[in-house]
């Protein structure tokens, strides 16, 4: 991003358009990229020199500077002195006062006895007195990540975005409407999506007919460099799909204006990440999810799932509950301290959703849990922290039912195939949870713990098994039959474990 006094846009007809860069500024590029080449070894003055007498040949003064903004970031400057010049003018001072200065011949004096003092030349600690001065340090590296093409690129984007400091809205359609979400939430930006219907769903078939619709910095409490930074930085996002469209309403010096780019204009983003990996909305976000996973449930956590229809606009929750035995999904949003027009919004999407199931976690200060409830949606209140048992405790209702409807599908008895199958396995095969089996009938086996047993498999291993017998050898049969839980076997058998220490067991009559 350049510096706002960089700025190049045009303003005719009231519109608000960046000037970029075009092919016929490549030679303009290059000579840049050329002068800080020419100029290693040298100090930044020189450099600096050179710079202003492109300007004079150049048609925008502004377009050199903003090319050379750029190529700042690639070159380094460095203090070229023998002595640390804090130091120097230190030992420089001390001298004076010492002998007195109040001629060309005393300060020479003063030079040398301070020169004196740190083992160096008088000229060498004079030439060391200010080497740190910006204009006074020396280039001692350049190596730029591009060439002529690319620099205009550059340009042409970090204008786009500094355009975008002063935006109060932005609209935006692409042809890659999931990665755009995903970066207007990482990058903790203010949001909602319209859909759109006839002449505005738009005339590029490869652009979803959705718009996106964010929220700039001025358009809240104030405006923030923080905040604007972040807006600007989504533009390397949009211009990384192959359609996209966007059109910002900006704050010009109290007047508005309104610019539009897509993807005829000269904008890209050359070898960068789109945005910086931040996971998740907030800190209350990554804290939920973060502990969730920690918890045994028959849940899986989904972050961001797909968008749900609001009326004409769309909204994506903040996460989804997918139930591991079905096809059931329990969507989740975090109300956090939002403006008062944004919980409005959120509240009006709220009321136009239907055939959902929806649990809210709200933050108390917002004082609209029994509006959420209202909707027939679950409110779970909470203050800095989203509590894991109240979201657990709605998930095992759900789960109920889902156990109550599965078991009622399930037939009185089942007479499974296997001489020997687990309850898992079994439950799995019908889509059900294990807590479904529990009413079912098994007539052809027994069950033994968490498995079903033909009688005649418990024979034979009756057979087999014997007191005196070492554990390691019974579980081994147990294995040729497909017997994981030996000690709910054993037990069947009438058999227990004579521990002996951690070396293994034997097998005794109970």
């Amino acid at each position: 991003m350049l510096t706002k006094d960089l700025l190049r846009v045009s303003r005719a007809g009231g519109s608000y358009h960046p000037q970029f860069a075009g092919r016929e500024h490549r030679p303009l590029a290059a000579r840049v990229i050329g002068t800080y080449q020419g100029h290693v070894g040298e100090p930044r003055a020189t450099l600096e020199d050179a710079l202003a007498d492109l300007e004079a040949d150049a048609p925008d003064f502004k377009l050199v500077r903003g090319f050379a903004a750029l190529l700042e970031r690639e070159a380094t400057f460095e203090t070229d002195a023998v002595v640390e010049p804090e130091r120097a003018r230190r030992a420089a001072f001390e001298a004076a006062e010492a002998v007195g200065v109040v001629s060309e011949d005393d300060r020479t004096m003063a030079l040398i006895r301070a020169g004196e003092s740190l083992s160096c030349s008088a000229d060498a600690l004079e030439r060391a007195l200010y080497a740190d001065l910006e204009e006074r340090q020396m280039l001692t590296a350049f190596d730029p990540r591009w060439g002529p093409d690319d620099l205009l690129a550059q340009y042409n984007l970090s204008l786009a975005q500094t355009t975008l400091f002063d935006a109060t809205e932005l609209r935006v359609r692409s042809s890659d409407p999931k990665a755009l979400i995903s970066a207007i939430k990482r990058l903790r930006l203010m949001y909602e999506i319209r859909r759109l219907e006839g002449e505005n769903a738009g005339e590029h078939t490869g652009i979803a007919k959705r718009e996106v619709i964010v929220t700039g910095p001025t358009h809240l409490f104030r405006a923030t460099r923080r905040y604007g930074t972040r807006f600007a930085r989504l533009l390397r996002t949009v211009t990384k799909a192959t359609e996209w469209s966007l059109e910002a309403t900006i704050d010009d010096r109290g007047t508005e204006r309104t610019l539009s780019l897509s993807h005829d204009d000269p904008v890209r983003a050359p070898d960068a990440d789109p945005v910086a990996d931040v996971s998740f909305d907030s800190g209350v976000e990554a804290d939920f999810a973060g502990r969730f996973s920690n918890l045994d449930l028959e849940w899986d956590l989904v972050r961001e799932p797909e968008p749900l229809a609001t009326g004409t606009r769309v909204m994506i929750p903040d996460f989804a509950f997918d139930y591991q035995h079905s096809d059931f999904r329990v969507y989740f949003e975090i109300m956090g301290f939002w403006t008062p027009e944004y919980v409005e919004k959120k509240l009006a999407q709220l009321a136009d959703l239907e055939d959902v199931e929806l649990i809210v976690a709200v933050d108390e200060s917002l004082g609209v849990g029994e509006e959420i409830a209202a909707r027939d949606f679950r409110a779970i209140p909470y203050s800095g922290t989203v509590r894991l048992k109240a979201v657990a405790d709605v998930l095992r209702e759900y789960e109920r039912q889902l156990v109550a409807q599965s078991a009622t599908a399930l037939p009185n008895e089942l007479q499974p195939d296997d001489d020997v199958v687990s309850l898992e396995s079994l439950a799995e095969r019908h889509g059900v949870s294990e807590d479904a089996l529990v009413d079912v009938a098994f007539p052809d086996h027994e069950q033994v713990g968490r498995m079903l047993v033909r009688p005649a498999v418990l024979e034979t291993l009756a057979d087999e098994i014997e007191a005196g017998m070492a554990l390691s050898e019974a579980e081994a049969v147990f294995e040729d039959v497909g017997i994981g839980d030996s000690s709910a076997t054993l037990a069947e058998l009438g058999y227990r474990v004579e521990w002996e220490g951690l070396a293994g067991g034997t097998i005794r009559e109970r």
